[in-house]
């Protein structure tokens, strides 16, 4: 009974402080964005501490009054960044699954030497690196001189300032994100199954689909989350790469908080974004529970 008691308070000694830590930074500063959600902007910045529902009315469609009205560019706003950070999640998968596979069948020493490529842009500043893509995607660009040196096209593309140039640098930000997870999986796979599947007459694209794709399951979803959750919230990428026309849910918060200064409004947006990742969290974890039963 004492070793079991010592055993509780020493759990309580070791997790109390960051519990602590998590509760007023990070619970914190949630809880105040909450309350803010749904207080009435103040003329001059700030808050009034009245009661209004209508900052969510004005993102789904309930304001109708004379200061605050529903606009349906803000749930288009919200709505494109829910596409756009799918698509980064989808090309980030599609370009980290088969390199996975490949370096996770190397000798030990390129396999470290190869994640430690995959990790390299971490230690480069991400302005930095954003503005090199500007000078690769720009019309007067290295890739656009590289189409028309070549034929492909007489006049420059508008790369920049698109989405595509949004997905693209988003993906290539948060590709290290999607590789880990999926390495990690991939890297645990018993190849005597794959052996026995192809033993047993599958063909390739069967063993994929039997064997490999479901033994990787965890890390496609892992790496999906952890992926899609900073690109729906990212705003640096779309201020650099997509510019005035390109503007997701992550901007229109700073906006609202910085320019604008009607911070419940903002919190209210915010809210959204926390919403939408929780019920992505919860369906992964409906779908782990269902892949363990």
């Amino acid at each position: 009974m004492k070793l079991a008691r010592r055993k509780v308070l020493q759990l309580i000694g070791l997790l109390g402080a960051p519990s602590v830590f998590l509760l007023v930074f990070f619970c914190g500063p949630l809880l105040t964005m909450l309350v803010y959600s749904f207080l009435t902007p103040g003329i001059y910045g700030g808050v009034d501490w009245v009661f209004s529902h209508l900052n969510y009315g004005r993102i789904l469609g309930w304001a109708d009054t004379r200061y605050e009205k529903f606009d349906p560019v803000f749930l288009g706003i919200f709505l494109r960044s829910l596409r756009l950070a799918g698509l980064t999640v989808v090309t980030s998968l599609l370009v980290s699954y088969p390199a996975a596979f490949w370096i996770s069948r190397m000798s030990p020493g390129r396999r470290d030497f190869a994640i430690f490529l995959v990790t390299l842009p971490f230690f480069v500043s991400l302005i930095v690196r954003l503005f090199a893509w500007v000078l690769i995607l720009r019309p007067t660009g290295f890739l656009n001189q590289g189409l028309m040196g070549i034929g492909i096209t007489s006049d420059p593309i508008e790369f920049l300032y698109s989405d595509f140039a949004v997905i693209l640098g988003m993906t290539y930000v948060f590709i290290p994100f999607m590789f880990l997870p999926l390495y990690g999986s991939i890297e645990k796979l018993d190849i005597a199954q794959l052996e026995a599947s192809s033993d047993l007459g599958a063909t390739r694209v069967q063993t994929f689909w039997k064997v490999v794709l479901p033994a990787t399951m965890p890390g496609i979803i892992g790496g999906s989350i952890i992926t899609f959750i900073p690109s729906l919230g990212n705003f640096i990428v779309p201020s650099v790469l997509g510019g005035a026309k390109v503007l997701m849910i992550g901007n229109l918060i700073e906006q609202q908080f910085l320019s604008a200064r009607n911070w419940p409004f903002g919190s209210a947006l915010a809210m959204m974004v926390m919403a939408a990742v929780l019920l992505l969290l919860v369906v992964q974890l409906r779908l782990a529970r269902r892949g363990d039963a």
